[in-house]
């Protein structure tokens, strides 16, 4: 069987509120949206009901179906959008999105969480905005995919993100061996990330298939 990813890409509805004290309203509203979206793909695609219930968390939260021992997927969402990647034979997956437009603290954030690698390479694309955000949600995705989440040191992490290639390879010693690539969809930078062959001989990228509702 040919190894495939599925990648869902989709708008968010507008939370906007007047008042700071709103916050926890909109991230709550939030959190239910993404919830609702995720077991309705998730139902989409088994033709069947896929409640909150029937999904179950790892010890380090990584979210997976007991009854579908066979398939993996994992989710990430920004301000506006949502996605969602799913495989049934991939097991080790993890996917991350950031808007392009988000306001970040670059520098004290690459510092902090960039490889000395990582840090080198952007500081000689003249701090490109659009390389930082690879790097980082490579990081993320390859660490979901690990199901350990953020539990190692992230600059202890190398992503050997090439300036003008959008996937390749990376390892850590906790982690093993993981496979990346980026996308730049509707302002944002998606990653998706799996583990692949221990040492990376006789590697062969899975065909990955891209789903827009934007």
């Amino acid at each position: 069987m040919a190894r495939l990813i599925q990648i869902h890409l989709h708008k968010l509805s507008d939370l906007t509120y007047p008042q700071l004290s709103d916050r926890k309203t909109q991230v709550a509203d939030r959190k239910r949206e993404v919830a609702c979206l995720r077991n309705q793909l998730l139902s989409h695609y088994f033709e069947s009901l896929i409640e909150d219930h029937q999904i179950v968390r790892t010890s380090f939260g990584k979210p997976y179906l007991p009854a579908h021992p066979d398939f993996s997927f994992n989710h990430s969402h920004s301000q506006n959008f949502y996605a969602l990647a799913t495989s049934r034979n991939i097991q080790h997956l993890g996917v991350d999105i950031e808007e392009l437009s988000r306001k970040v603290r670059f520098e004290a954030l690459a510092q902090h969480a960039f490889h000395s690698e990582e840090l080198r390479q952007w500081q000689a694309l003249d701090y490109a905005p659009e390389y930082w955000f690879k790097v980082w949600t490579t990081k993320e995705a390859v660490l979901k995919a690990s199901g350990l989440g953020i539990r190692i040191n992230l600059n202890e992490l190398n992503t050997n993100i090439h300036p003008e290639q959008d996937g390749g390879c990376c390892q850590h010693p906790e982690i093993g061996f993981y496979a990346y690539q980026n996308y730049t969809l509707a302002g944002c930078m998606l990653t998706v990330a799996w583990q692949s062959e221990q040492d990376g001989q006789g590697f062969e990228f899975p065909q990955i298939q891209i789903h827009q509702s934007v």
